[in-house]
């Protein structure tokens, strides 16, 4: 294993993310903040506990999750996206660097700003409601969990994207309405049965339910089957990025 490969890949991806603080964390940090004063302050003060959580502390985990699979996807899209459109992508294939080190790199970078960013809106959040963690290993496991598999998605997208404007299509059109369909301001369980039933086929229910469950010990669904689905989507982010690899697709263009 090239170590130094992936210290330096690591490296250059986290200082661009140094470069551009305002857009990496500034921006969603105040996004955040304007949900919680809009949804937790405004409208939260009108509504019931849900699960015997206040509104504003039930959203917390749901917001927590809506940036960090946005900002895994984007982080990781962008990261791997840009060498391919400036052309260095062959310095990196011209490197004695295997793909794992390629994607351990880029990956593993990805993540940690998103991991760092989810931490950052948690501390945020407890500037505006009052909350606890019930589960907190279980907590950092969900979102460790998430943001590397997140971001190998993200990596894939940039992979796959021949534009900028494919880099946010899945990210604004798929992630983002699936995420508030999942559960992130109301529980699943306030819905008619029928609509229980097929909300349960979005993924995104079992990630904002698990994380939520880690914090106040409620979930919409076992905990259990939250975890196994996000190792299960890991699984298959980790095999559709070898086949990239294997076959070479356009990772030269």
């Amino acid at each position: 294993m090239n170590f130094h490969a992936i210290l330096a890949i690591y490296k250059f991806e986290m200082a661009r993310a140094w470069r551009t603080l305002m857009q990496s964390v500034a921006s969603p940090v105040i996004s955040t903040a304007l949900y919680f004063v809009v949804f937790g302050s405004a409208i939260g003060s009108h509504m019931v506990e849900i699960d015997g959580v206040s509104y504003g502390a039930f959203i917390v985990p749901g917001m927590i999750m809506l940036a960090l699979l946005t900002q895994s996807i984007s982080n990781a899209s962008f990261g791997i996206y840009m060498p391919r459109f400036t052309g260095t992508i062959y310095e990196i294939h011209s490197a004695p660097i295997s793909y794992v080190e390629i994607v351990a790199g880029y990956v593993g970078a990805a993540a940690s700003k998103s991991i760092l960013l989810g931490l950052i809106m948690l501390a945020t959040a407890r500037l505006f409601v009052s909350f606890g963690v019930a589960h907190p290993f279980w907590m950092l496991g969900f979102l460790v969990l998430t943001a590397v598999t997140f971001s190998l998605f993200g990596f894939i997208i940039g992979i796959w994207a021949d534009g900028f404007e494919k880099l946010q299509i899945i990210p604004l059109m798929i992630i983002t309405p699936l995420t508030f369909l999942g559960g992130t301001f109301y529980s699943i369980k306030m819905l008619p049965p029928f609509w229980q039933t097929v909300t349960l086929l979005n993924p995104v229910v079992y990630l904002v339910s698990g994380f939520r469950w880690a914090f106040y010990g409620v979930a919409d669904v076992s905990v259990g089957v939250s975890f196994g689905m996000t190792l299960a989507f890991l699984a298959l982010c980790l095999v559709c990025v070898r086949w990239i690899f294997k076959t070479g697709y356009r990772l030269k263009t």
